[in-house]
């Protein structure tokens, strides 16, 4: 699976294939399906907390607690920054070939990457190179 996403005002390539986990493991080091997963997991709930109504400015101060708290959480950590620049590189890596052999110098050509904009794309088309067409025989 492919998909051209644009960054920076680049067009930008990515490519998941079965070969996909085996070059994340090797270059990166870590299982790229337990990352990826946790990744959207905290995606999911930095969107949701996006949903979450501030409470009146005459809240009581719990109710206020409880609002931070819930941002706070919400928050996408460095590690899952990193897992997302990391995915990111790999498949643009299978993509084309010729970019720069490691995730800071391909990085360091772009002037922002936001990881709203494309970590979408990226979950998306791991999930479509995820899915599966067989049909299980036992039920």
């Amino acid at each position: 699976m492919e998909k051209i996403v644009v960054i920076d005002g680049k067009e930008v390539g990515f490519r998941a294939t079965a070969l996909t986990p085996r070059l994340y493991r090797h270059k990166i080091g870590r299982d790229i399906v337990r990352d990826l997963n946790q990744l959207k997991r905290s995606y999911d709930k930095a969107i949701a907390a996006r949903k979450i109504n501030p409470p009146a400015k005459d809240a009581a101060e719990e109710e206020i607690k409880k609002y931070e708290e819930a941002l706070k959480e919400a928050q996408m950590s460095v590690m899952d920054l990193e897992i997302f620049e990391n995915a990111a590189f790999i498949m643009a890596k299978q993509f084309d070939p010729s970019i720069a052999d490691n995730p800071d110098d391909w990085l360091e050509g772009f002037e922002t990457f936001s990881i709203y904009e494309v970590l979408p794309q990226i979950l998306t088309l791991w999930q479509l190179n995820q899915a599966t067409t067989s049909i299980p025989k036992k039920k």
